[in-house]
């Protein structure tokens, strides 16, 4: 089945640390304990991020100049339309911030296989994998594609690709 979600089918809601708040476009559960959720938000200052512990996290920056994120001996460059993927569990810190930048962002439970994240730019075939599904996140029109069979996407503009493994 092909879902097209629009900004009317997403929920607004603060960040888990309270200095922000995320648009949360799908989200899966189970037994009460979140499997997958697919958000986004704005980074506008410098800032420690959320922590969220059993996740594994990947941002993809979609507006702006990015921005870096920095701790325990990690050092990512968030920058526009280059997914970074670090662990929810570790203490980082948004820092080099000198605009506003709009990201996207990919949660998945720890003991899921990690996600795989791709920008598109040109047509695709995404097949999902055997039980999982293809999320495609169009930015430019805010609309985000669920699908568990096959999906042609028709490019050009860029959006993200997100295959994910429901265990």
């Amino acid at each position: 089945m092909i879902r097209h979600l629009t900004a009317a089918d997403f929920r607004t809601m603060p960040w888990a640390n309270g200095k922000g708040v995320t648009i949360e476009m799908a989200r899966e559960d189970r037994d009460g304990a979140m499997l997958w959720r697919l958000s986004r938000a704005s980074v506008v200052e410098e800032g420690d991020f959320s922590i969220f512990p059993g996740i594994e996290r990947n941002l993809t920056v979609l507006t702006g100049p990015g921005f870096d994120l920095v701790g325990q001996g990690l050092h990512l460059a968030a920058r526009p339309f280059a997914p970074v993927a670090f662990a929810g569990d570790v203490p980082l810190r948004a820092v080099a911030v000198t605009a506003p930048s709009d990201d996207f962002n990919v949660m998945t439970a720890r003991h899921l296989p990690r996600p795989v994240v791709q920008v598109l730019s040109a047509p695709a075939r995404l097949v999902p994998p055997q039980g999982g599904l293809i999320a495609v996140y169009a930015p430019e029109g805010a609309e985000l594609t669920l699908a568990d069979e096959p999906l042609d996407w028709p490019g050009p503009a860029p959006a993200i690709a997100v295959t994910i493994a429901r265990g």
